[in-house]
């Protein structure tokens, strides 16, 4: 009977332990609810009161009725042509015909998508300078003394300094007729990738040189080429720091687009909190709050997304090495 009740206990400890990992945040969210709509009720702004949760969700509600509603126009709209051609092409069947793409206002949802499009070609894009970047660096001493004093003057620089210039130079390098991407694009893309660089490149080069000692010399000892010494030594030693700078550049690179868009009026939701802003209407306020906890929320999922990415690619630090 005594061992039975032992055997319990564990699972019991398990069961509450698990339990408050999730009524804790429950009751943590809760609670902001409640403070928010205490303190929404005390702000009076020229456009009335703050909204409050209730306020915020009928907005949100709203945003998803006119993503559908404009949805349907498209759709009628690519219709309305076809039975237009249709008729055209019953009359005269060597008739030309073809059909115009609905260049409708973009919705809420729109603007989400064209956020997360262009936050990971530049996070990519300086991923892919940052890394090679700061092992390079990493392993040269005299390399890393050199630029550091340049990574240190250029890594505080805010994005709102760095859009004028990029703007001007994708305008003056960026010329044509039928041009792959839009400008706005090229130029979210790498005012992102400028100011996001800098975490993964100076977390990849201080992991590159905490390598084990004894690794390296094992390296040597083995006589292993460049490569192979990258692939089996540095990089299974580093990658923890390397992920800590890409969760950190993924989430400044995110915060740096919203104010892109904002100041350079490019799509996305920089560019929707902006008009918003503008719009001035009774609705406004609440529909920015709308970005604002989505901004926030979809800046959650992507450090948690990098962090399962990091937990599934980590090496083994007990594992052998091939």
């Amino acid at each position: 009977m005594s061992s039975n009740v032992i055997s319990i206990l564990p699972s019991t400890k398990l069961v509450v332990s698990q339990s408050k990992l999730f009524v804790y945040p429950v009751l943590g969210f809760v609670l902001f609810l409640l403070i928010w709509h205490m303190s929404a009720k005390q702000v009076q702004t020229s456009l009335g009161a703050l909204p409050g949760p209730v306020q915020t969700y009928t907005q949100f509600v709203n945003l998803i009725d006119e993503h559908f509603s404009e949805r349907e126009k498209g759709v009628a709209f690519i219709e309305r042509q076809e039975k237009r051609n249709a008729a055209k092409l019953a009359k005269n069947p060597d008739a030309k015909v073809k059909i115009r793409p609905y260049t409708g206002k973009p919705t809420f949802f729109d603007q989400i998508g064209t956020s997360l499009i262009t936050v990971a070609s530049g996070f990519i894009l300086a991923s892919v300078i940052a890394i090679p970047a700061g092992i390079i660096l990493g392993l040269n001493q005299g390399l890393y003394q050199a630029f550091n004093p340049i990574i240190q003057l250029l890594k505080p620089v805010s994005p709102l300094a760095w859009l004028p210039i990029v703007t001007m130079v994708v305008s003056a390098s960026y010329v044509s007729s039928d041009p792959l991407v839009p400008k706005s694009f090229v130029t979210s893309l790498i005012t992102v990738a400028l100011c996001s660089l800098w975490p993964t490149l100076i977390n990849t080069a201080v992991g590159v040189t905490s390598v084990d000692k004894d690794l390296i010399n094992v390296s040597k000892v083995l006589r292993l080429s460049w490569w192979q010494h990258i692939r089996t030594i540095v990089l299974p030693s580093a990658i923890p720091m390397i992920f800590t700078g890409l969760r950190l550049s993924l989430g400044i690179a995110w915060m740096v687009l919203i104010a892109a868009e904002m100041l350079a009026q490019n799509p996305g939701l920089g560019k929707f909190v902006w008009d918003e802003f503008q719009n001035g209407s009774s609705a406004s306020l609440g529909r920015i709050m709308v970005a604002v906890i989505t901004i926030g929320f979809i800046g959650l999922l992507l450090d948690r997304g990098m962090l399962t990415i990091q937990k599934k690619l980590s090496w083994n630090k007990t594992q052998e090495l091939r």
